[in-house]
């Protein structure tokens, strides 16, 4: 549950690309963030592909950090990108590194998962399907308010900020949810 400095947010993008539109998505979450929530972004760049001997050799620094970063954090944010109808390996690829036993920190942490794409569904797809994984890890996910931005080119200025006053509003409005879930359904 939010320890008594606020609610502590883990957030992560599937998309690697500098350049990213989920990646300047999380970037304006952590700036609309309401009081009381700080998000903490993290890179998935050095996390390797899931392999089992890796994992039995002792667990790779970044995927050391990834998984105590969502243990320690009272909800974890998804930004996820689609590619095919479906979430991108990267997401799953983290998801595979954090769930391993022992201790898999998503049983009973509140999740939201959001996306910005070029499409016009914005990554709805995406966001269904990854749903699914958390099924299995019981996971809390939040199921509404959804926040799937499309068009998402459009939506950002130059700089790579946030710019269209709608989706802030939008993404504000998704937050404060994510703070309400959070609080009512903190870990079990």
């Amino acid at each position: 549950m939010a320890s008594d400095d606020g609610l502590r947010v883990f957030g992560f993008a599937g998309s690697l690309r500098q350049g990213s539109l989920n990646r300047a998505l999380l970037s304006a979450a952590r700036e609309l963030a309401p009081a009381g929530m700080a998000i903490e972004i993290f890179d998935l760049a050095g996390v390797p592909l899931y392999d089992e001997d890796l994992r039995q050799a002792g667990l790779p620094e970044a995927v050391a950090a990834l998984r105590a970063g969502i243990a320690a954090a009272d909800a974890v944010l998804i930004a996820t990108p689609e590619y095919n109808f479906s979430f991108s390996g990267v997401v799953k690829n983290a998801i595979d590194w954090a769930s391993r036993p022992p201790d898999q920190p998503f049983e009973g942490k509140p999740i939201a998962i959001l996306g910005a794409s070029p499409s016009r569904l914005g990554t709805a797809r995406a966001q269904y399907q990854l749903r699914q994984c958390f099924i299995y890890l019981d996971g809390r996910v939040m199921n509404r308010p959804e926040m799937m931005l499309g068009d998402a080119r459009q939506a950002f200025d130059d700089t790579g900020r946030l710019a269209d006053v709608r989706a802030r509003e939008q993404l504000a409005g998704f937050l404060a949810a994510l703070a309400a879930f959070s609080r009512e359904r903190g870990p079990a």
